[in-house]
């Protein structure tokens, strides 16, 4: 997944102003004690964030 895509589902999800606030702040233990712009810069796949995002927050299916 281009990180484009990746940043574009979040917005889609979460709303643009939210997306970015929750990838900033929001830290994951399944991301390894990350937050998604940490788990990203470590060269964590954009597509396994994004799986990993959507069993946090119950993204539903038709969304993922």
């Amino acid at each position: 997944m281009r990180l484009t895509v990746f940043w574009q589902r979040m917005a889609e999800y979460f709303g643009a102003g939210y997306a970015d606030s929750f990838a900033r702040d929001h830290i994951m233990s399944e991301l390894g004690g990350r937050t998604v712009h940490q788990a990203l810069d470590a060269g964590w796949d954009a597509k396994d964030v994004w799986r990993v995002v959507c069993t946090v927050m119950d993204v539903p299916g038709d969304k993922r």
